[in-house]
Order: C-alpha cells, then structure tokens, then sequence
C-alpha cells in the first residue's frame, strides 16, 4: 500500500503511476494506451482551446472490507460523456471503451485505491477533447480522450457536515436550452467568479436560481440541488441542469426508503417549507445545506439549527455509501466489482 496519510487526504490531485489514452482519427478510435506521463503534446491551434470543445466525467472507485475494488455506476458516467460530446458535436467514445479503460486505469493504480473506513477514495477523472487543429469555428477531426486517476479525501474538509449556501441574482449558470445539461468545461469557468464571490462572503457556494425568470431553484455550486419535506424527496426540473448520476441513485434509495419523490420546478419561496435540503454530486455525494440567504432579499432559510445533518439526509448518505463501499447489497446493478 502507498505511503499515503489517508485519513487525512484532501481533495486535490496527486500523482499516480498511470493513465489511459486513446486516439480519433481518419473517422475511427484507436486503441486504449497505457501512459506513465503526467503530459501530453497538442497542435496549438485545437479546438479544445479555442472554442472549448471539451467534456470531461468524475466517479469514483473504493475499497471494501473486503479488500476488493469497486466503481460506481460507471455505465452512466460513460452514457452522459456521450450525451456531452454529442452536444458539443464530438467523437463519441464507445461506452465498452470507456468502461475498460476505467477498469484499467483502477487495476494498474491499485496501490493508491485507498483503504476501507479511511474515507477516502479513488477518483477517475476521464476528459475528452479536440486535438484537429481548426481555425473557424468548427468541430475538429482528431480527438483525444484521457482517463487518469487520484486518489482523494473528503471534497469539504469537515466531511459530512452542513455548510451555508448563498442565492446571488447576478449570476447564472447557464442559460435556458444552452449547454447547462453537458459536461464541459466552460460551465465551470463560467461559475468561477460567482464561487470565489460566494467563498469570500463565508459560503461554501452558490445557489443559482434559474436564468429565465429568476424565479425557481437551479443548481447549487456544482451540484444538483434536493429538498425534504412531508416525506418527500424534491429536486428540480430544468434544461439546465447536468443530470447528476448521484441525484438519480437518490432519488431510487428515496423511494425504497418509503418517500414520495417529485422532480419539478421548485420556486424559491418553497425554500422556506423544507425540513432538509441539500446538495448531492459525485465529490461529496451529499452536502447537507445549513441554511441558505438570499443575498438580494435577506431572507434566510434555515434547515439545521444545531449546525447537524438532517436525518433524512444522513439516511441517504449512509445508505449510498454503504453500497459504493460493499457494505449493503448493491440491488440495482449500480457498482461493478474488479477482479
């Protein structure tokens, strides 16, 4: 096992052994190459840096008590990178190609899988891009898709524990029927101002209400928003938003649990009607929201007096968990144990 302080790994990257490249070009995928290199060379002129045709996924893998491996729902990961490259008209990768090549990469990093109960894990970061050099605005011929790994701890510091959100209107995500639904990157720049302002102001991110109207729940931060109430998991409906794989295995522990659950518009004023709410993604899987304000209007919606975790949400997060790491019975096909 590697020389690593586990139980006190951040969220950031660090160098692995190696990664896993492949090649479009002449209208055909190459084969899957094994990297040791950290770097690559690319035409200066390529599309993926000047009209950002790029998308990129994260999953995760973990080991169980059991000592073996396992990754989450990589089949979604694999079918919502081609729904990005298909709107930012790119080569598809194959999703048996891509399924390998997350198999790969874990097999030929193992020793950096984390241990079981350190709370850590291994994060895959797979990333398609143009490399066809073009100077009008156009889609490139050649590209390249790159799956390296890291191991990671925590994605907020304290783990899971509430943090405060903020609603600012002067930011949007992204715009009504725009690229809000894909994987890629220039939707992360874009919301880069408005988290560094959310972070100065004392919040772990923002909440983004949607573009069109200002008057419903988006995103918050870089995740999908959920709210609880009269048993019943909620989360928004919109255009906007990228599906969230994490959201999606919620919502189904959700309705196990017993809960109804409703995707809809969610006003902001409903904000104030919720027992629980929180934000859910690949990095933290749930981050239960202490209170949101609504920086415009003042208005603050508390969901946690004492500063703890909903008990629903704890729930949810125990329960997903417990699967991703081999715990509980994985009953719906979601994690695919490496040999």
């Amino acid at each position: 096992m590697e020389n690593i302080d586990w139980n006190n790994l951040g969220f950031g990257y660090r160098k692995t052994d190696y990664n896993i490249r492949c090649t479009y070009k002449d209208g055909a995928w190459g084969d899957l190459e094994v990297s040791d290199s950290e770097y690559f060379t690319m035409h200066m002129a390529a599309s993926a840096i000047h009209y950002g045709q790029e998308a990129f996924e994260g999953l995760k893998a973990f080991r169980g008590k059991d000592g073996k491996i396992r990754v989450f729902r990589m089949d979604e990961n694999a079918k919502r990178m081609q729904d990005s490259a298909n709107g930012t008209l790119m080569a598809r990768f194959p999703q048996e190609k891509f399924m390998e090549a997350v198999t790969k990469a874990v097999k030929l990093n193992e020793r950096f899988v984390p241990p079981y109960e350190s709370g850590a894990s291994l994060y895959i970061r797979p990333v398609l891009f143009g490399t066809g050099a073009e100077i009008g605005v156009k889609p490139a011929r050649e590209y390249m898709f790159i799956l390296f790994v890291t191991p990671v701890g925590p994605y907020f510091k304290g783990g899971f524990q509430t943090t405060p959100f903020v609603i600012m209107r002067e930011f949007d995500r992204s715009a009504p029927l725009g690229m809000g639904k894909f994987k890629v990157g220039g939707n992360y720049a874009a919301s880069l101002i408005a988290g560094q302002k959310a972070h100065e102001l004392g919040y772990s991110n923002i909440f983004y209400l949607d573009a069109k109207e200002k008057k419903y729940i988006d995103e918050c931060g870089a995740a999908n928003f959920f709210g609880v109430k009269n048993n019943t998991y909620i989360t928004p409906k919109s255009e906007s938003i990228l599906p969230s794989i994490t959201n999606k295995s919620l919502m189904t522990l959700a309705e196990e649990m017993g809960m109804k659950v409703e995707c809809r518009h969610v006003p902001v004023e409903e904000l104030a009607t919720f027992e629980e709410a929180g934000a859910c993604g690949t990095a933290a899987v749930i981050s239960p929201i202490q209170r949101i304000d609504d920086y415009d209007t003042k208005e603050s919606y508390v969901f946690s007096k004492d500063g703890k975790p909903g008990p629903i949400s704890e729930k949810l997060y125990n329960k997903l968990r417990a699967i991703q790491y081999g715990d509980e019975p994985d009953n719906h096909g979601w994690v695919t144990v490496l040999d």
